[in-house]
């Protein structure tokens, strides 16, 4: 079965001033979580996937990467010094361990889990301690951006909470990720062996994946369609999320009453990454999908 959609990674260089901007596109965050390696977040949850906002808060405790270990602060705080915006993509897992010895024996991630921890304030005002593993995949041919798996290791509501996950543009989950590439088709087995699903190959596009947790490859003249303000931009990278939104009404209303500008295009409110620190945003109503 193919894999799911988990998290995004979005990586600021301010996290109180991202969080005030996503919180004016209508994202309701939780309170600021501090990792031991030198990164603090904030997310926008859903019911089974978020959006990591991440900024680097402790350099001193960057740890460097090494042979057979990929230091997630470091590619974080490597990917600050070219831009802001979607670093990495994180996908469902319930044993990041097998999903590490699997990318290795694919080829396409030779580095041990890791595994870490950290305080998650309540909604109520408390902690609760939630450990977390990991397991990354890379490609060199896409080498500014990377990949891993996220398996939570403590009981589901330690972490998910429904007060977190209502929000006023009244987005309900990130349905898929939308990524650049001067030929998509090129990056179809290592995306393949990542999703654990097959790819499906139009001209200028590759997308894999369920409905609802997909990966879409545009090339060039794709991406100028679809997100026409991007276009010329066509290295290696993602450029845009989707939202299932349950009503687009309230995402508009929202956004008007916030200052942002977005546009129509057709049954999608399109928001520019100028607006949302270097990703750009798609909004459909669930009927739409």
């Amino acid at each position: 079965m193919p894999r799911r959609l988990d998290h995004l990674v979005i990586c600021v260089r301010d996290l109180q001033q991202a969080a005030l901007d996503w919180q004016k596109l209508g994202f309701n965050l939780t309170p600021t979580g501090v990792h031991p390696f030198g990164t603090s977040n904030r997310l926008a949850q859903f019911a089974d996937n978020f959006l990591e906002l991440l900024a680097v808060t402790d350099e001193a405790l960057v740890p460097a990467a090494a042979p057979g270990r990929f230091s997630f602060a470091a590619h974080n705080r490597d990917f600050l010094a070219r831009s802001e915006g979607m670093s990495m993509l994180a996908l469902h897992s319930t044993d990041a361990l097998a999903d590490a010895a699997d990318f290795a024996a694919k080829g396409i991630g030779a580095y041990a889990p890791f595994d870490f921890g950290r305080d998650a304030v309540l909604p109520g005002g408390g902690t609760a301690r939630v450990e977390f593993s990991l397991a990354f995949a890379t490609d060199p041919a896409m080498s500014e951006i990377a990949f891993f798996t996220c398996q939570q290791r403590h009981a589901p509501e330690l972490f998910w909470k429904p007060d977190y996950q209502r929000h006023p543009n009244a987005a309900t989950r990130v349905i898929e990720v939308v990524m650049s590439a001067p030929e998509p088709a090129r990056h179809r087995e290592f995306l393949e062996h990542l999703m654990e699903g097959t790819a499906e190959l139009a001209p200028g596009r590759l997308t894999i994946g369920k409905t609802g947790d997909r990966i879409t490859v545009l090339g060039p003249a794709e991406l100028s369609q679809r997100l026409p303000g991007l276009a010329g931009d066509t290295s290696p990278r993602f450029c845009a999320a989707r939202f299932a939104v349950a009503e687009l009404d309230a995402t508009r209303r929202t956004l008007k009453s916030n200052g942002v500008d977005f546009e129509m295009r057709g049954a999608v409110l399109l928001v520019s990454p100028a607006a949302s620190h270097g990703l750009a945003l798609e909004f459909v109503e669930q009927e739409a999908i």
